[in-house]
């Protein structure tokens, strides 16, 4: 992970931090020499995917891990599955779509191009499961070839809405002058209130939702999605969830939240009441996963509370035996 370094200097009793630059190589970390280039401002059309697309295994890309906490190195929550050169987004939270964009190119993912994204679908409302809603739907919409297909809780068409009216300058500038515009309906959001149940099916993809328990939010969701190579649960936000551990069982991969159970002890009383009816704390994690059994257990949205990150890796492990990772922005799975 590419970090700022940080300095503290004493100068007659004042403490000063200074913000070192440093060189920072897209995609390189301390343990991945991998860079990449970017093509600048390319424009990316495609009329259906590639045989090589159809052909290739389902992939997760894990565009953002982070909170409503603004946080440097982790972009809003939101996760991709690619099958059949299709992406299907789970949440978009801010600086998805930019993630999306560096991984079309990290992986050689077309599908993730944004104006080639078809579907997102919204574990619940929060804003940051959303800030990147606006930004999917119209990044170069007069180039889609549909517009963005949203499912959602109560609320996602009265969002879609506002987008709309939101954008609709942007839309009578350019379907109003001289650019050529190949889609002029391409800025059209279809959303669909979703309930517990089968929400899409095409060939052998099936997305399910299910109803979890994010305190005083009603409702909110889970997914499950599950292909002919690849399972796996997303749990969005929710407090240690029953539902999660009938879906989960014995699922290739479940993406989880995750609260530090030391650092909610940090917080004020009040905060620690709602954080525990509304989130999922390391140890009841851990006894979850016991139950579930997943193939690989992936933290993401974790709330650390100022404790170093990878202590909540140690609160799991104490009690889970099976394999878990902390994941990062932009990781992609299965780890072949």
């Amino acid at each position: 992970m590419n970090r700022i370094s940080i300095r503290s200097l004493a100068l007659t009793g004042i403490s000063f931090v200074i913000l070192l630059p440093v060189k920072i190589v897209l995609g390189q970390t301390p343990e991945d020499e991998f860079a990449i280039t970017l093509p600048s401002a390319r424009t990316e059309l495609r009329e259906a995917p590639s045989e090589r697309e159809l052909q290739a295994p389902t992939q997760v890309v894990v565009l953002g891990t982070g909170t409503p906490i603004p946080d440097a190195f982790r972009a809003g929550s939101s996760i991709a599955v690619i099958h059949k050169g299709e992406s299907y987004l789970f949440d978009a939270g801010a600086g998805a779509v930019r993630n999306a964009a560096i991984a079309r190119y990290k992986y050689d993912i077309p599908s993730l191009y944004p104006s080639l994204i078809c579907c997102v679908f919204f574990t619940h409302l929060h804003s940051d499961h959303t800030m990147d809603f606006s930004e999917l739907a119209h990044t170069m919409w007069w180039r889609r070839n549909a517009g963005l297909r949203a499912w959602g809780p109560e609320g996602i068409e009265r969002m879609a809405n506002g987008l709309l009216e939101m954008n609709s300058v942007d839309v009578d500038l350019r379907t109003g002058g001289l650019q050529p515009v190949q889609n002029p309906d391409g800025f059209r959001v279809a959303a669909r209130t979703i309930e517990s149940g089968i929400l899409l099916e095409k060939d052998d993809l099936v997305i399910e939702a299910f109803v979890v328990d994010h305190g005083d939010i009603h409702p909110a969701y889970g997914f499950k999605v599950t292909t002919d190579d690849l399972s796996l649960v997303i749990s969005g936000d929710t407090a240690y969830s029953e539902a999660i551990v009938e879906k989960a069982q014995g699922v290739d991969l479940l993406f989880h939240e995750v609260i530090s159970q030391q650092g909610l002890l940090q917080n004020s009383p009040g905060f620690q009441r709602y954080h525990n009816s509304a989130h999922t704390t390391s140890e009841e994690l851990a006894r979850l996963a016991n139950i579930a059994r997943p193939g690989l257990l992936v933290l993401y949205h974790g709330l650390f509370y100022g404790t170093e990150e990878e202590l909540v890796l140690d609160e799991i492990r104490a009690i889970y035996d099976g394999e878990v990772i902390l994941a990062e922005d932009l990781d992609v799975f299965p780890q072949r």
